[in-house]
C-alpha cells in the first residue's frame, strides 16, 4: 500500500471510498505531511499555498472527530473572505457524504442575519464563516462554541492582513482549551508565530515548499516606462492570446479603470475589489469561473480564495512589494500539472522588487522588452458562455439537476450547450452557449422548474 494513499490512514473505509469517488486516491504533500498528525489530535501549523489541497487535509481530520448524534458545533473553520468560506463549505459537504446526518452552516457577512440564526437554532455540527460575522453571533448569543473539538484558521496570514487579529482572539476565548487548533497559512510572518504560541499546544509544524512555479509556470518580466504600461498590457494579450487571465492591480480604482480599458479594447473583463456589494462579487466570481467572463482584474485581497481550475495567464500590472505575494499571485496558473504563464510589468524604480523575487526564488528573473511582443491589431477576447440568473436557489430546494432537467427537457437545449450551474440561497446561475440564451429565457418566461415559475434574466 502506498504511503501517499488515503487508504493508508486510520480513517473509515467509507470515507476512503468517498474520497476515491471524488477523485482523491493519493494525498498531496500537505495532506500526507499533516493528516497523520491531525488524526492523532495534534495541533498543526501548516505552511501551504492555495491549491495545495489543504481543505481536504483539515476536512478529513475534523470529520473523523464529529459525533453526528450531538448537534452542538464541534468544528469551526474561520476564513478571511466569504468566497473562500463558500469554497471551503462546498468541499467539506462533499467530504461529509460519508458521515450520515452531518449539518454544516455558513456564517458570513453580506448575508441577512436572521436566516443564519434560524439555521443555528436547528443545530450545526460544522460552522464555516468569516471572523466578523462569527463574532457578531457570539456577542448576540445566537451561537455557542463551548463544546468545540476542532478550530481551523484557514489562510491565517490573510486574516491578520485584513485586521482580524483582535476579532480572532475574541472568538478563540469562547472555545474550550481542550480543542484541537489547526492553522493554515501561505506565509509564516512573526505575527503568525506569536499567535501560534498563544493559542496552540505543542504544535507540529508542516512546511510544503511548492516547486510548481519552477516547473510549469513560465515567468517573464517586461520593463516599461510609466506611460507604456497600458500598451504593454495589450501587447501581452495580443502576443500570448490566453483564453483566460487574471490581471493584478494594487488599488480598487486601478481595477475598475483597467477593466474599462480592456473592454474598450475588445477584451471582455470584470473587476473585483472591495467596493462591490456581495451580490456583485458573487456574480463576478460566478461568471469568471463558468467561462462567461475571460479576464478578471483583481486586488490581492479580493482574489483571495479563488478556486478556478484553469487560468491561462496571470499578469502583474505592477509588481507587489512582497515577493511572497508575487508567488501567491502566479500560483493561480499552472495548476494540476498544466503549464501556465506569469507575466509582469515593472518600471525602473521597481527593479528592487525584481531583485527581491530573484532572492526569494533563488534564480534570476528573465527580463524582456515589450518590443519583442508580436502585436495583433485584430485580436479580441470574448468568453464562450453567457450567464443567466434564475430566481430560486438552495432555500427553495432547487438543485443543479432540477435546472438541467428543465433546460434539456421542455426547453429543448442540448446538455452540451449548458455549462456550470451555481446554486446560492435564493438564486441560481447557469452558463449557456451564446446561441441558446434566447431559447432558454423564452422557456423560463413561461415554463417552470420543479413545478414552480422561475423568472430569469441575463447577467450583464
Amino acid at each position: 500500500m502506498s504511503k501517499s494513499a488515503f487508504s493508508s490512514l486510520s480513517i473509515s473505509p467509507v470515507q476512503v471510498k468517498n474520497l476515491n469517488s471524488l477523485g482523491y486516491k493519493n494525498m498531496t504533500p500537505i495532506q500526507a505531511e499533516s493528516l497523520p498528525h491531525v488524526l492523532k489530535g495534534k495541533d498543526i501549523i501548516a505552511q501551504a499555498k492555495t491549491g495545495s489541497g489543504k481543505t481536504v487535509a483539515f476536512g478529513v481530520g475534523l470529520l473523523d472527530k464529529i459525533n453526528p448524534r450531538f448537534f452542538g458545533t464541534q468544528a469551526l473553520i474561520l476564513c478571511p473572505t466569504r468566497e473562500l468560506a463558500d469554497q471551503v463549505g462546498k468541499e467539506i459537504r462533499k467530504l461529509a457524504r460519508s458521515v450520515p446526518n452531518i449539518k454544516l452552516v455558513l456564517l458570513c457577512g453580506g448575508k441577512p442575519f436572521g436566516p443564519q440564526v434560524g439555521s443555528l437554532e436547528h443545530g450545526a455540527h460544522i460552522v464555516v464563516g468569516t471572523p466578523g460575522r462569527i463574532q457578531d453571533h457570539l456577542k448576540k448569543r445566537t451561537f455557542r462554541i463551548d463544546q468545540l473539538k476542532t478550530l481551523v484558521l484557514d489562510e491565517a496570514d490573510r486574516m491578520l492582513d485584513m485586521g482580524f487579529a483582535d476579532v480572532m482572539t475574541d472568538i478563540i476565548k469562547h472555545t474550550p482549551k481542550s480543542r484541537q487548533t489547526l492553522l493554515f497559512s501561505a506565509t509564516y510572518p512573526d505575527e503568525i508565530k506569536s499567535m501560534c504560541r498563544s493559542i496552540q499546544r505543542a504544535p507540529v509544524t508542516v512546511t510544503v515548499e511548492s516547486d510548481l512555479q519552477q516547473n510549469v509556470i513560465e515567468q517573464l518580466f517586461y520593463q516599461v516606462k510609466k506611460h507604456e504600461r497600458n500598451n504593454a498590457l495589450l501587447g501581452l494579450f495580443e502576443h500570448y492570446k490566453p483564453n483566460t487571465a487574471i490581471v493584478f492591480c494594487h488599488t480598487k480604482a486601478q481595477c475598475a479603470d483597467m477593466a474599462d480599458f480592456l473592454r474598450e479594447n475588445d477584451i471582455e473583463s470584470l473587476a473585483i475589489h472591495g467596493d462591490l456589494d456581495q451580490r456583485e462579487r458573487d456574480q463576478v466570481l460566478v461568471r469568471f469561473a463558468n467561462n462567461s467572463c475571460s479576464v478578471l482584474v483583481a486586488t490581492d485581497v479580493a482574489a483571495r480564495g479563488l478556486d478556478i481550475k484553469s487560468i491561462g495567464m496571470v499578469i502583474n500590472y505592477e509588481l507587489p512589494r512582497d515577493p511572497e505575494i508575487y508567488v501567491h499571485r502566479i500560483g493561480r496558473t499552472g495548476r494540476a500539472g498544466e503549464s501556465g504563464l506569469a507575466m509582469s510589468l515593472f518600471a525602473e524604480h521597481e527593479h528592487i522588487r525584481v531583485k527581491a523575487i530573484e532572492q526569494q526564488q533563488n534564480k534570476p528573473c528573465l527580463i524582456d522588452s515589450p518590443l519583442s511582443l508580436d502585436r495583433d491589431s485584430t485580436y479580441k477576447l470574448y468568453p464562450p458562455m453567457v450567464t443567466i440568473q434564475i430566481d430560486g436557489g438552495r432555500k427553495d430546494k432547487i438543485r443543479p439537476g432540477d435546472i438541467l432537467g428543465a433546460l434539456t427537457g421542455d426547453a429543448g437545449l442540448d446538455g452540451k450547450q449548458i455549462g456550470k450551474i451555481d446554486i446560492f440561497d435564493r438564486s441560481s446561475y447557469v452558463a449557456l452557449e451564446h446561441d441558446v440564451v434566447r431559447q432558454a429565457l423564452n422557456y423560463l418566461a413561461n415554463g417552470k422548474i420543479k413545478g414552480r415559475p422561475a423568472k430569469a434574466r441575463k447577467v450583464r
